[in-house]
């Protein structure tokens, strides 16, 4: 029976009773036909000393997937478990991309421990790879791929392919090179399966060829599949040599590794790349406190900004009332541009030179949001307020309130759209300008707003 017909929840218990009555072959049985991912959700939420033994219940290639999907702690404790033997033949198992994942996650004596099982090959492509910066192309991509050369025909790829392509992490897409490694073209497995034997890969490859440098950013590798619907893409250095590839798997864990990065440094955390349950309260705290210590000092001017308007204050008490209607509303204004912002940042939408075009948008869009607002804000005033709440609510007040939310939404707009693309031009993440900073930037201006048209309309 299979996770379709079967919950989750189910298969554990079943799982968990197996194991306990040692009827290793039942349990085996119940997961082996399971996706690699699904077998490491299961493993996962066994209990840890259960791990190795279901690991080791595993086919050999299965054990291998298996153990890729693994969080880096379940990795970590298998590894220091493992006989040498067993630790080679895992290693040997994986694609080379896999490896030094793990390697960049695991101590220093457990990446001694693997990189000693390795072959003097593999070990050399390992440090060819891990030299590349953390956050570039170099360091996702794989060395395991078909490369093939103009002069060799269909019948030529593909004894090629069925002699090397077990091995390699993908043959959907083969690239053409010249004698010095140069990427000249590409051709699918498909064109190469419909042509004929004697066909030549000259005369079949696509020359249009996108690729990726090594020191590109990750990231920007990544929107190219998205951008371009591709399984694969060719990494080329400096010279235009063909030195890796990188797979759409890779693509989409560096897609979700930045949101989630982006989305944690947009709520003023520091971003953490382990699973929540897997976090420690401490490191959880480290990553959440220095921002928080910072926007509390940074909300500090706010009070200053109402503990120099004190006088003004006391005359009308009820201004005091709407500091936080303005507040928000100036800090929601200033979040909406920002996250809007930074989406076009991220999908290359926007750039420092669309600043004025981008500005010039929100300027309109501020206009129309603070009238409608300040409109609807004004009849609540004045019909709500004062005469079913019977608030003190004249008419220089409401005015007051009034044209503080227009100046406010257009300043907060302003700010919202505008920090995210500095930041961007001077090499910050724009992630980082999102509605925490942006909100405490927003409420110390829509104060001195506030307090201004209250100088000036109501003489205080």
């Amino acid at each position: 029976m299979t996770y379709q017909k079967e919950s989750f929840e189910d298969l554990i218990e079943r799982m968990q009773s197996y194991l306990t009555d040692k009827k290793y072959v039942d349990a085996r049985e119940t997961i082996v036909d399971l996706e690699p991912v699904d077998i490491a959700y299961i493993m996962e939420t066994l209990p840890e000393d259960t791990i190795p033994l279901v690991f080791r219940l595993l086919p050999k290639e299965l054990a291998a997937e298996v153990f890729v999907e693994l969080d880096s702690d379940s990795q970590e404790d298998l590894i220091k478990g493992f006989s040498k033997s067993e630790l080679k033949e895992v290693i040997d198992e994986l694609y080379l991309d896999d490896v030094v994942d793990i390697i960049e996650e695991m101590p220093a004596t457990v990446v001694k421990r693997i990189l000693s099982t390795a072959d003097a090959d593999t070990r050399k492509d390992i440090n060819n790879i891990l030299q590349y910066p953390e956050s570039s192309t170099g360091s996702i991509m794989t060395t395991e791929y078909i490369d093939l050369k103009t002069y060799m025909t269909v019948e030529d790829a593909l004894k090629k392919i069925r002699r090397v392509g077990q091995d390699m992490e993908t043959i959907n897409v083969m690239y053409i090179t010249d004698p010095a490694r140069h990427l000249l073209g590409y051709v699918s497995i498909r064109t190469v399966l419909v042509s004929d034997d004697e066909d030549k890969m000259e005369d079949i490859m696509d020359t249009a060829v996108i690729s990726a440098s090594t020191l590109d950013d990750q990231e920007e590798t990544a929107r190219k599949f998205e951008k371009y619907d591709f399984l694969t893409m060719p990494v080329v250095d400096k010279e235009n040599r063909l030195v890796g590839i990188v797979t759409i798997d890779d693509a989409l864990d560096v897609l979700v590794e930045e949101t989630t990065e982006d989305i944690e440094r947009m709520a003023a955390i520091s971003p953490s790349y382990k699973p929540y349950l897997n976090t420690g309260i401490l490191e959880t705290v480290k990553s959440r406190i220095p921002w928080l210590l910072l926007l509390m000092v940074s909300a500090t001017f706010t009070g200053q900004i109402i503990s120099s308007f004190e006088e003004s204050l006391a005359a009308v008490t009820v201004l005091t009332a709407y500091i936080p209607m303005l507040m928000d509303t100036g800090g929601n204004c200033g979040s909406q541009a920002s996250v809007t912002v930074i989406r076009g940042i991220s999908l290359d939408e926007i750039t420092l030179k669309d600043l004025f075009k981008v500005i010039w948008k929100e300027i309109r869009v501020a206009v129309i949001v603070g009238a409608i607002l300040a409109m609807c804000n004004f009849a609540k005033l004045m019909l709500v307020d004062k005469m079913l709440f019977h608030n003190p609510i004249t008419i220089q007040v409401a005015l007051v309130i009034c044209l503080t939310l227009v100046f406010t939404v257009f300043a907060a707009k302003l700010v919202g759209c505008s920090l995210p693309i500095l930041a961007k031009a001077l090499g910050f993440d724009p992630a980082v300008m999102a509605s925490p900073f942006i909100t405490t930037i927003v409420d110390a201006i829509s104060l001195l707003i506030y307090f201004q048209f209250a100088k000036i309309l109501l003489r205080i």
